[in-house]
């Protein structure tokens, strides 16, 4: 098969393919990510793959189709902010399909995720991978995050979905304990967004991620308060 057109990627990384292929394509991103993997660590984010793939054709979870795109757009962007997990207790805000959640979990099961989101289809979803994938450090919450109050704060908030940065801290800073910080996921650098974060808010960290197999700007910050 071709190579995918990315100035990025060598010749390893190939669309579409068998199990095999999308196995080797894991281990190579997460080689590239110098992430360290079990065995079983590994078949989980592929069964997870998998049902993301199955349950896509019904439910509509994600725009991504084809395995070997979701394994690059969706598992290796997922994981590339491990290393940057402070604390024990997390919560995916507007997880979507359990993203970056999901992943997330399986390779750091120590921590406790939350996975917030108002679409009950997705939590529905959430739930079948928790089940299927014996993830004891998973809760999915079927809620609009205004509407989430839990009975214990969160040392980070995540997101890759919110379309605005002060929108996240508005509606999300309730989540957080005394010495939270938010970790989000964006595209090309919203400076205008970084402008207009809340007075008592600053960011304390922002650089590019590197993901293996993906075309085009990918940026990690941390919001802390002031």
């Amino acid at each position: 098969m071709p190579p995918k057109k990315d100035s990025e990627m060598n010749s390893n990384y190939y669309t579409g393919g068998s199990k095999s292929q999308q196995r080797k394509q894991l281990i190579l991103g997460l080689g590239s990510l110098e992430l360290v993997c079990s065995e079983h660590q590994i078949d989980q984010l592929l069964k997870y793959l998998d049902m993301l793939e199955r349950w896509n054709k019904a439910y509509n979870l994600t725009a991504i189709r084809d395995p070997l795109d979701m394994i690059h757009l969706h598992l290796l962007d997922s994981l590339a902010i491990s290393t940057e997990l402070e604390g024990d207790d997390f919560i995916d805000v507007g997880t979507g399909p359990g993203l970056p959640g999901i992943p997330l979990a399986i390779l750091n099961q120590e921590k406790k995720f939350t996975l917030l989101d108002s679409n009950g289809k997705k939590t529905r979803f959430l739930f079948q991978v928790k089940l299927e994938l014996g993830l004891d450090n998973i809760s999915e919450v079927n809620k609009r995050v205004e509407e989430f109050h839990p009975q214990m704060a969160y040392d980070c908030v995540l997101s890759r979905a919110f379309s605005s940065l002060g929108d996240m801290v508005e509606n999300c800073q309730h989540l957080l304990n005394q010495n939270g910080y938010f970790l989000a996921m964006k595209g090309k650098l919203p400076q205008t967004e970084l402008s207009e974060l809340p007075k008592n808010y600053k960011v304390e960290k922002l650089h590019l991620i590197n993901v293996p197999g993906v075309e085009g700007q990918r940026h990690l910050i941390k919001i802390v308060k002031t």
